[in-house]
């Protein structure tokens, strides 16, 4: 399953240049001028799984395929960006397409690089950011509310349900509140979804840090640990700068830049963990001579879904899984001594896949 996150924030404050580190290209000119991104930039980058190597070399698989993720670098938003000003709604529409919100908070001090607010505040940044799609979400529902009551009125039960949501939803909406706070029954999810509101989405709060504060952070980014923990979201920090220039070296190379700022990994492979955890995402493996491989699927999905994301004629015709756990794939050195050691177990459409578990599918079609 794909997963698509918008990176998000004012002018600024680092977006383009997470987004170039991120996809290790020059695509998003990140030059000192608000709205320098206009069109929204798109990119899929592999997920960090150390585990995959390891199964790589027991197995002797040709070639690692990791899972990805695809970032969407959107257009600096402003104040009043609701009622059109910067560059309005022509890119709110595309935050909507997302699954997940990375907003970009910038905790770094630069006499160099303009603030469009003139001062750094990354607390009402984020207060900034969040009004405006807030608002943008009052004005798509309100539009919507009178036509769905009509149908409502005449029987119709999809537009009752809708009906039922919109009014669950304008009630933190006009207090002031995201929309992410109202609890959803399962089967109301799908309709949930459907009404496609920007401030139901997950959130993760990404703290743009200088480089001498990339390992703990500094007292910016402390303040904006704490709003995530009263909004019941996510945070991470990283220094976008160094992760631009960590993104031009090879591995060696990497290696030894981080070991020389005294940073254990890039604050990207961080962010994309996070963005992973926010989501309820998990990986499971299949190995083979020909590649080792990391497919991404929820948290609680059974066997026949895990199947299913390889292909859907493997979730129709799954019959079984032959399952290792990923401890006893490595300990044991590969499937035919976990076999041997009982390590290797058959489960049928109940199973609960797990984290790392590697994978063969047995199916009928």
């Amino acid at each position: 399953m794909a997963l698509k996150v918008a990176i998000v924030g004012l002018p600024n404050v680092g977006k383009s240049t997470l987004f170039n580190a991120l996809t290790k290209t020059a695509a998003a000119q990140a030059a000192n001028y608000p709205f320098c991104t206009i069109e929204p930039n798109t990119g899929d980058v592999a997920v960090p799984e150390p585990r995959l190597q390891a199964l790589a070399d027991i197995a002797g698989s040709k070639e690692i395929i990791p899972s990805r993720i695809t970032f969407v670098d959107i257009a600096g938003l402003v104040r009043g960006a609701s009622k059109g000003e910067g560059l309005g709604n022509q890119f709110l529409a595309n935050i909507r397409d997302c699954d997940a919100v990375a907003f970009v908070a910038r905790c770094f001090i630069d006499d160099d690089i303009t603030h469009v607010e003139d001062r750094i505040d990354p607390v009402s940044d984020l207060d900034i950011i969040e009004t405006e799609l807030m608002l943008a979400d009052l004005e798509s529902l309100e539009k919507r509310v009178v036509n769905v009551e009509k149908k409502a009125k005449g029987g119709d039960k999809d537009a009752q349900q809708t009906l039922r949501l919109i009014n669950l939803a304008l009630v933190p909406l006009r207090a002031g509140k995201p929309a992410r706070v109202v609890k959803v029954d399962k089967e109301d999810e799908k309709a949930w979804h459907m009404l496609q509101l920007l401030t139901s989405l997950p959130a993760l709060y990404v703290s743009n840090v200088d480089e001498a504060s990339a390992d703990k952070g500094n007292e910016l980014s402390d303040l904006v640990a704490k709003r995530a923990a009263e909004d019941n979201a996510n945070a991470v920090v990283i220094s976008a700068k160094i992760d631009s220039e960590l993104a031009v070296l090879d591995e060696a190379e990497q290696k030894e830049f981080l070991e020389g700022l005294g940073l254990a990994e890039p604050g990207l492979n961080r962010l994309i963990r996070e963005a992973y955890s926010l989501l309820g995402l998990q990986s499971y493996f299949t190995v083979g001579p020909k590649e080792a491989r990391a497919w991404t699927i929820p948290v609680g999905a059974t066997a026949p879904q895990a199947a299913g994301v390889i292909h859907t004629d493997f979730e129709k015709g799954f019959i079984r899984a032959e399952t290792i756990a990923f401890d006893d794939f490595v300990t044991l050195k590969g499937e035919a001594k976990a076999r041997e050691a009982g390590k290797l177990r058959a489960e049928g459409k109940t199973y609960v896949v797990k984290d790392g578990d590697v994978l063969n599918f047995l199916f009928s079609g």
